[in-house]
């Protein structure tokens, strides 16, 4: 029985509060920073009560992209407060350091100073004496080297290669190609390009449902039924990038996406450019994915 949360009207409600507190974020971004108000923690009050009703991974994504932008803005925001307590002293550290290493100052009469700047000079084993101190906090293990004793290793001497007798070439025997084996054959291609414009349809069908949301890859070809119908969407899919009707991208979560290729985006006479990949599964894996997505039904319905 399908959860009423899990229809697609509610997913696609709360998918579009998601978009409007994303952009409510970018456009205040000045109002939110402002330490005056509390705008950011009542955004981040909206979104952990609409986190309540996600149950799909378009929805935790979009939840993920709000939670960056906040989190940014967050950062900045802490930024511009004042800090308590000390901060580091860069001037005070240098003459704590000169002093240390046995800065000899010069005196006034001898060009001590110039434009109210104090001068000096370091003994030789000034860096010597902070090597000696800073030593202490790098417990680096001894180097280990090798001990070839009083014994000269010489390579060893090459096998001699011993080539055996070629046989005769045997005569080339014409075999004939089955009947029967060839309509086989030809019959399973058919019914290869016959699935692979089925699950065409299907993409294109959910790509008009709603373009702006990312048609997440596992989530269209996964069945949580069946994992040998998911290796067979797997491998029809694969059809659909091959021959340019289909596209697949990493969206800002790096998580692979998968959308059709519109008419105009094809090059005349297939002329683009082929890119392909290897995609492998086991059923462990086909496991971790289906709980990962929290995938319940499949996309691809089987015939």
């Amino acid at each position: 029985m399908q959860h009423k949360e899990d229809s697609p009207g509610t997913r696609r409600e709360i998918r579009s509060k998601y978009r409007e507190l994303i952009l409510s974020v970018q456009k205040n971004r000045e109002d939110m920073l402002s330490a005056s108000n509390n705008k950011l923690t009542e955004v981040l009050e909206k979104a952990n009560k609409l986190f309540q009703d996600v149950r799909q991974p378009r929805e935790a994504a979009l939840d993920a992209q709000l939670l960056v932008v906040t989190t940014d803005l967050g950062n900045e925001k802490a930024s511009q407060l004042s800090a308590e307590g000390a901060s580091f002293d860069s001037v005070a550290f240098t003459e704590h350091l000169l002093s240390y290493m046995g800065l000899k100052r010069l005196t006034n009469g001898e060009d001590g100073q110039q434009n109210g700047a104090a001068f000096g000079y370091l003994p030789q084993d000034a860096w010597q004496k902070v090597a000696q101190r800073a030593e202490n906090c790098f417990r680096a293990a001894p180097s280990f080297h090798y001990m070839m004793g009083s014994f000269h290793a010489e390579p060893p001497s090459p096998k001699q290669r011993i080539e055996r007798q070629r046989k005769a070439p045997t005569k080339e025997v014409k075999r004939m190609m089955p009947t029967q084996l060839k309509k086989m054959g030809d019959s399973h291609q058919e019914a290869t390009e016959k699935e692979v414009e089925r699950i065409l349809g299907y993409l294109k069908k959910y790509y008009q449902d709603d373009p702006t949301s990312p048609i997440f890859y596992y989530e269209f070809v996964i069945d949580p039924n069946s994992f040998s119908r998911t290796v067979e969407n797997i491998f029809h899919t694969s059809f659909l990038i091959r021959d340019g009707l289909a596209r697949m991208y990493l969206n800002s979560d790096r998580l692979p996406c998968i959308a059709p290729v519109e008419e105009g985006e094809v090059e005349a006479g297939g002329s683009s450019i082929r890119k392909q990949c290897i995609v492998s599964i086991s059923p462990k894996l086909w496991k971790e994915i289906k709980e990962a997505y929290d995938i319940r039904n499949e996309l691809i319905q089987p015939e």
